[in-house]
């Protein structure tokens, strides 16, 4: 039986829901990350925003940033659909649909951005893996534009993984979470997703070869980071 449409555990359906019950302050994920763009002055011509899911990102930025045109990538097929949907209504050469991780990404598939997204993404990823898709955004930028990622993140030390675990137990359940949906959501951790730090994810986009990185959001076990090339 299917659980999920990628490597999150909701289906794509059920997701713009369930998101906001299981992610403290998801949406305002979404709204610094347009913040923080217009308060760098950045008026991009393209936006890849990968990982994108069913689109809510880009929904609130087409209508900020009128001249934008955005690619969005997903590996999941319904996460895309479910996309497609969403914006309907906007222009089609505004928008670009691909079927991929962003690791699998390259400039034949995708032509360089002036912005890059990856909002709880690459906490799926392996190590490796990891370092292959930030450095791929690295890449598929244009000189000093700006990868803005927000990721679950791993606490310094074991006591503050147990307390971080169960401060958001309770906000999950303070939501009308089921307790054993969300005793499971919590073992996923170091299991199913493979959260760092929040300085080995500074000292990584820096590996990388960002020359500006920032902390830009931190909250529960989840941070948010802007790196410019």
């Amino acid at each position: 039986m299917t659980l999920s449409d990628n490597t999150t555990p909701h289906l794509a359906r059920n997701y713009d829901t369930d998101i906001g019950c299981t992610i403290p302050y998801y949406q305002s994920f979404h709204q610094e990350t347009v913040n923080i763009i217009k308060a760098l002055g950045i008026k991009p011509k393209i936006w890849l925003d990968t990982g994108c899911g069913t689109g809510s990102l880009i929904k609130r930025a087409i209508e900020e940033f009128p001249q934008t045109c955005f690619i969005m990538g997903d590996p999941s097929q319904d996460m895309l659909i479910e996309a497609k949907e969403k914006l309907s209504k906007y222009p089609p050469d505004r928008l670009k649909f691909l079927e991929s991780s962003t690791q699998q990404l390259s400039p034949k598939k995708c032509q360089k951005a002036d912005v890059i997204t990856a909002i709880q993404s690459h906490h799926y990823l392996s190590p490796e893996d990891r370092k292959n898709a930030e450095n791929t955004c690295y890449e598929l930028l244009n000189d000093n534009g700006v990868f803005i990622t927000f990721e679950n993140i791993r606490p310094a030390t074991a006591a503050g993984i147990k307390i971080g675990k169960e401060n958001w137990r309770n906000f999950q359940i303070s939501c009308g979470r089921d307790e054993q949906v969300v005793d499971d959501h919590l073992k996923r951790f170091n299991k199913e997703y493979f959260p760092i730090t929040v300085e080995d994810h500074i000292s990584l986009l820096k590996e990388v070869g960002f020359k500006v990185v920032e902390l830009l959001w931190f909250s529960y076990m989840q941070a948010g980071f802007y790196a410019i090339k």
